[in-house]
């Protein structure tokens, strides 16, 4: 019985993927798991499927076996009161339900979905470090790894129990098979060598529809990054005309105003992988995303720490140009001359809507770097 439960829960699990495999375009798109995310779960809300549960009859209203019955009368109890006499509802079924989806295989499905090839990580092509733990005490070992408390605690209750242990002279004489040695295990660490660093313009031209796209991209991006490196590092830049690290909190909620100067957030990053990440032994991944408008003289100064500082350092550098009624959305065109269209490091990406997020998903990680 228990197995059969078991074949029948996990059957339930496929269909609940599946649901989600259909609907993928959607939850990208309306984000509507953002906010429901706890530590390693996402709740989403599956309309049209429910538990399979016993569903009972309503004990004395008839029915089969329930008196003796008259021809033509229902088998069904058609409930209470007479047939179409009830009063019709407002509010839509209740037909939706939330199921709880880990991380793991909200990527596993993102992956499948999208077609997106696993990351080659550069650098330490092993993200775990196996470190050496000494975890207990053995009767054998190397001399260098003798442990002489164990051991002469071990030599004095031999002695005790013998009736050899003199308090009045109370030498402690181990004997070889007194001798305790340290136990190692090899125990696999994972090692955060992969830092994504989110960039985000929050100028006047920036409104909080825009934002919302990059929270959601953001989401994305994080759930398929976390499956492919066990441990993985976040930093926040935002910026107008000048910029400077935030926590989440403060990327996803500030409000600013005025004009735009991108060279500034590509300053603060560069000055972030100097100081904590060094690239030879991080993998170093860049989200840019901005409405385009930039100071025209700036233009110069950024696509030169661009093409000369960050690409070389890093596996990946997106730019996602997300369109705005206030931004000129000039930079990705300079972008595109200065560099064309196909560069080993950089990906560009114009997110009209939000409807677009789901293809700029595909586009940023598709090159499996």
């Amino acid at each position: 019985m228990v197995m059969k439960i078991d074949r029948d829960n996990s059957r339930f699990k496929e269909i609940v993927k599946g649901k989600i495999r259909q609907n993928l375009r959607k939850y990208v798109t309306h984000g509507e798991m953002i906010g429901r995310k706890g530590k390693d779960l996402v709740s989403i809300p599956l309309p049209q499927l429910d538990v399979p549960h016993f569903r009972y009859g309503q004990n004395g209203k008839g029915g089969v076996g329930q008196g003796e019955g008259e021809v033509g009368q229902p088998i069904a109890p058609g409930g209470d009161g007479e047939p179409g006499q009830g009063q019709a509802g407002s509010d839509e079924g209740q037909h939706v339900l939330e199921v709880d989806v880990s991380l793991e295989e909200l990527a596993e499905i993102l992956g499948q979905e999208l077609k997106l090839p696993r990351i080659e990580p550069k650098g330490k092509a092993n993200i775990e470090d196996d470190k050496v733990r000494y975890t207990s005490v053995r009767k054998v070992g190397p001399e260098s790894l003798r442990h002489f408390r164990r051991t002469y605690v071990q030599a004095l209750k031999r002695q005790l129990s013998e009736g050899s242990y003199r308090p009045n002279d109370p030498r402690v004489i181990p004997y070889k098979d007194d001798r305790r040695y340290r136990s190692w295990q090899t125990v696999s660490e994972p090692v955060a060598n992969a830092v994504i660093l989110y960039i985000m313009d929050v100028s006047g031209s920036m409104t909080d529809d825009q934002k919302e796209i990059v929270r959601t991209e953001a989401f994305w991006i994080d759930t398929w990054l976390r499956s492919q490196y066990t441990g993985i590092e976040r930093r926040y830049i935002i910026h107008d005309a000048a910029a400077k690290e935030v926590d989440e909190e403060t990327f996803y909620h500030t409000r600013e105003s005025g004009g735009t100067r991108i060279s500034t957030a590509y300053k603060v990053a560069l000055s972030l992988i100097k100081e904590k990440f060094d690239p030879t032994q991080w993998n170093i991944y860049a989200f840019q995303f901005s409405d385009g408008d930039n100071w025209g003289e700036d233009n110069r100064q950024s696509l030169a720490m661009l093409k000369d500082e960050l690409l070389p350092i890093c596996n990946l550098f997106c730019y996602g140009q997300v369109e705005s009624p206030y931004g000129s959305g000039e930079y990705i065109r300079v972008l595109e001359e200065a560099f064309g269209s196909e560069h080993e490091q950089l990906v560009l990406s114009e997110i009209a809507n939000k409807e677009a997020i789901y293809e700029s998903i595909k586009t940023f990680l598709g090159k499996g770097k």
